[in-house]
């Protein structure tokens, strides 16, 4: 491989470990849009309307204007079988697209109409875009001609590689794919050997359900009540059957963004991904498996760190009654309880789960050493497993505070993590106290399409739940209820003879302590205002906050820093993400005359009005970078697509090895909007080590923040202050600016 090429495979690697929560180009996350650029979000179902279990538009749309979707109710979708029991992935979308026209129904409708992602028209456009995202970052006038000077002469030297490109558009991939989407899904995601723990895998922290029952007085022995928890587990079980029913069936209508017609469809690759489906660890490279969903009617249970399979939907795909999900997770319960200390549910060691936590390479050695030991029973064991639809992880634990949960949600913490299984698409926690929240395995699928199943689950209460549950239609199979420990059968023969397991587990454990130990996470829930006040002094709202993140930065770092902000390229067929890159000569300009503290010239009308009128630039500058990105016109996947397509003979163009274009791509601040009325929280990890992880919400009178980082940086706690610090001082701008004209 091209040595250039072997460096850039380790930063796309690490880039693209970045929290790709996304959204498009012309709006922002619920609703956070100002009103020239927020958008409804309608699901269409190929010209009928939606059903009644479905929600009338998606989250965007919430906070803003109603949909004109009108519900209809219609009947029970059928799950189509499909030719072979499983399908294993290697990122190639292409491979599975047999599935969608099986499956077919409204979902899938729009498929074959979507435009194909597209490369920007000439180099020159690019780095018209990239200079001004590059030169702020320069730390001296030598850099400041060195990448001018790479830049002249990039054009010529880059020409073949642009080249290269348009025919790997236009030939190898036409009409069937985007050009981007293998390399993304493969170099972005399969191959990357860190742990998908931290590095790769999102949460969201769900809002409580207020219809739960409440709690029993407390007793000797508080501890041993989970009746809370198991209600929720319950509740977003029943709901998540209600989904994937849905969604499996193709029956979920196609999303569509605009406020006026012909509105744009958004791709549906990523959905048959959801459900049923899990990682693969192997060396160099994973693959993902997707099961079935017609010939499974289970779901995984995790409880203590055991893991049982649980029966939640009849062979129809139906939700099972809410009574009966309850009584498999108490039995699962029950059963975690027995055979003693390390013995939980049928002497299989309760830890097998910190195996997933494990960089990948060692994780699929310590997967060919159980197969290798434990035999058939160990392959049924993980297929059972990994062919479930999703996995519910009751939680002995009773977090409180945002920043609690997000300890549990995130990664388990060093109380929980062993009650994981970090490869399973979705993994949904419920603790002990009815918190709920949710993990994202990301390889084959973004973060909106788990935000629509969020929102579905969200929406029900758990009184909801047992109205439907009260009249289902679901049949209950004689085994409705029945409980099976998966690996209980592989117990005699792991910890036999010439075994591995044990040391290997032993290490997966410690790996994941120090993995855990290692890392700082913090939460800012700032309720001095939000998105009603931002969009009342005229800005968008998360373009606002990106400058409010800038500002800390520049006082935390003492300079800007490369910031990455997601944008979906879902408009586009299997369009995954592309890059809003917030720092400009604007953000610059604004964040200096902040300085590095606050200043006493707040008073100062003139110096005042000049900080407001570099704010007002600033913002929208990152307008502009979102619209043009949301377009394809970004230059990151650009200058990527041309990197991947060096070869041994080629001369390394000077762009590629420059300081600055170096350094504007080492995402030190990796961020992401999201804003959901029914979300608590949400974030992910720093990916970068010198670096932080900024997950975000602007909801209408509060902005929450979650921040990771290495915890040896102490960076955390001191950026969540410098964050309200700088909410602050942009609100006072405002407030005397106002102040000041209503008194003229």
């Amino acid at each position: 491989m091209h040595q250039y090429r072997r460096s850039i495979y380790r930063g796309i690697q690490s880039s693209i470990k970045n929290m790709t929560m996304t959204r498009t180009s012309t709006s922002t996350i619920a609703g956070t849009g100002n009103g020239t650029r927020g958008v409804i979000v309608q699901r269409t179902a190929a010209g009928r309307q939606p059903p009644t279990s479905l929600p009338k538009m998606n989250l965007r749309a919430l906070s803003s204007s109603s949909s004109t979707a009108t519900p209809t109710t219609t009947a029970t979708p059928t799950l189509k079988k499909w030719p072979t029991p499983m399908i294993e992935s290697n990122g190639d979308y292409r491979n599975e697209t047999h599935i969608e026209k099986l499956i077919g129904g409204p979902l899938y409708s729009a498929q074959q109409s979507l435009p194909r992602l597209p490369i920007p028209s000439s180099i020159d456009e690019t780095l018209s875009t990239f200079l001004p995202t590059a030169l702020p970052l320069a730390e001296s006038d030598e850099e400041v001609k060195a990448l001018l000077e790479a830049c002249r002469v990039f054009p010529a030297q880059a020409e073949e590689l642009h080249k290269r490109l348009v025919r790997r558009r236009d030939v190898e991939f036409g009409d069937d794919s985007s050009w981007l989407a293998l390399w993304w899904n493969t170099a972005g995601y399969l191959q990357v050997r860190d742990p998908v723990v931290v590095n790769v895998s999102y949460f969201f922290h769900f809002s409580d359900d207020g219809s739960l029952p409440q709690p029993t007085l407390p007793t000797k022995n508080r501890n041993s009540d989970w009746s809370l928890g198991v209600h929720r587990a319950a509740s977003i079980l029943y709901s998540c059957a209600e989904f994937r029913q849905q969604i499996c069936s193709g029956s979920f209508p196609h999303i569509r963004l605009g406020r006026k017609e012909p509105k744009t469809p958004l791709c549906s690759v990523a959905y048959k991904y959801m459900f049923n489906a899990c990682r693969i660890p192997k060396r160099e490279q994973d693959a993902y498996r997707i099961y079935d969903p017609s010939r499974q009617t289970h779901c995984i249970v995790a409880v203590n760190g055991n893991f049982y399979a649980v029966d939640f939907v009849d062979d129809k795909g139906n939700p099972l009654p809410v009574e009966i999900i309850e009584k498999s997770l108490n039995r699962c319960i029950e059963l975690s309880k027995e055979g003693g200390e390390g013995k939980g549910g049928g002497g299989l060691f309760p830890n097998i789960g910190w195996f997933t936590s494990s960089d990948r390479d060692s994780w699929a050695d310590a997967r060919e050493e159980l197969l290798r030991v434990g035999g058939d029973a160990m392959k049924k064991a993980l297929e059972k497993l990994e062919s479930g639809a999703l996995m519910i992880c009751l939680d002995d634990e009773e977090p409180v505070s945002r920043r609690q949960c997000a300890d549990i949600f995130w990664t388990g913490g060093l109380s929980s993590g062993h009650n994981r299984w970090f490869d399973k698409s979705i993994q949904i926690m419920c603790s002990k106290n009815g918190k709920a929240g949710l993990i994202g395995e990301h390889s084959m699928m973004d973060g909106m399409p788990m935000i629509d199943l969020a929102d579905y689950v969200t929406k029900q209460t758990y009184n909801d739940v047992q109205l439907k549950s009260s009249s289902s239609a679901a049949t209950c199979p004689s085994s409705a209820g029945n409980v099976e420990n998966i690996f209980k059968d592989c117990a005699p023969t792991v910890s036999s003879g010439d075994s591995k397991v044990d040391s290997l587990l032993v290490k997966a454990k410690n790996d994941f302590t120090n993995l855990i130990s290692d890392h700082s996470l913090d939460v800012q829930g700032f309720q001095g205002y939000g998105s009603d006040y931002i969009k009342k002094v005229g800005y968008s709202p998360d373009a606002y906050v990106q400058m409010a993140i800038q500002l800390a930065i520049y006082r935390l770092f003492g300079k800007q820093a490369g910031t990455y902000e997601a944008s979906q390229m879902r408009p586009f067929l299997h369009g995954r993400t592309e890059t809003t890159r917030t720092v400009s000569p604007a953000s610059a300009a604004f964040v200096k005359s902040m300085g590095l503290r606050p200043q006493n010239d707040i008073t100062d009308e003139s110096k005042r009005s000049e900080k407001l009128s570099l704010l007002r630039d600033a913002v929208q500058s990152h307008v502009e970078y979102i619209k043009k990105a949301g377009k394809g016109k970004g230059v990151d996947r650009h200058f990527f697509g041309m990197s991947m397509l060096l070869t041994d003979k080629d001369t390394t163009p000077m762009l590629f090895s420059d300081p600055v274009y170096l350094r504007s791509k080492t995402w030190r601040v990796s961020t992401s909007h999201l804003t959901h009325p029914r979300f608590e929280n949400w974030g992910f990890g720093e990916v970068v080590p010198d670096g932080v992880g900024v997950g975000y919400a602007v909801k209408k009178d509060s902005c929450i923040f979650n921040i990771t980082a290495r915890k040896e940086h102490g960076w955390t706690e001191r950026l969540s202050h410098l964050l309200e610090e700088a909410l602050l001082e942009m609100q006072l701008l405002n407030d005397l600016s106002n102040h000041q004209q209503s008194k003229l």
